[in-house]
């Protein structure tokens, strides 16, 4: 979801609430949603968290306290947020936040359903990534 779809809604303001971590933005549809850090922080669009292809998604947790520490605009069809985590590589469209804020209850319950099938609890840290390169013996 790179691009606008055609007749997409678009956005009319968006607003960072930064004590209540939320993102508040409002379409020219009238819709308008309050999605939480949280929320688009555990389904960001990047390869980091996405993966490169289906089952590669990264499971994220301990992630129920990410800031928003910066939003940055995308051309005219995206934002770019930089997370407190040092999280920075997701562009989130207007068709994708559009998509999170209006299927954001499905998204949790999926969310929550993934980290009962993993075993893992929301707040949990993440686990090391594996380690790079060679093994010497």
């Amino acid at each position: 979801m790179a691009g606008l779809k055609k007749n997409s809604p678009t956005p009319q303001e968006i607003t960072v609430h930064s004590q209540s971590r939320v993102l508040e933005i409002s379409f020219s549809d009238g819709a308008s949603f309050r999605i939480p850090f949280e929320l688009m922080r555990v389904y960001s669009p990047s390869a980091e968290v996405q993966g490169h292809g289906p089952g590669q998604e990264v499971l994220q947790t301990g992630k129920r306290l990410v800031e928003l520490a910066g939003l940055e605009p995308v051309g005219n069809y995206a934002v770019q947020p930089a997370f407190s985590d040092g999280h920075d590589t997701g562009i989130f469209s207007w068709d994708y936040l559009y998509f999170l804020g209006s299927q954001q209850d499905n998204l949790w319950k999926e969310y929550e359903q993934k980290l009962r099938d993993a075993g893992r609890e929301r707040d949990a840290p993440m686990p090391a990534p594996p380690a790079q390169g060679c093994a010497s013996h």
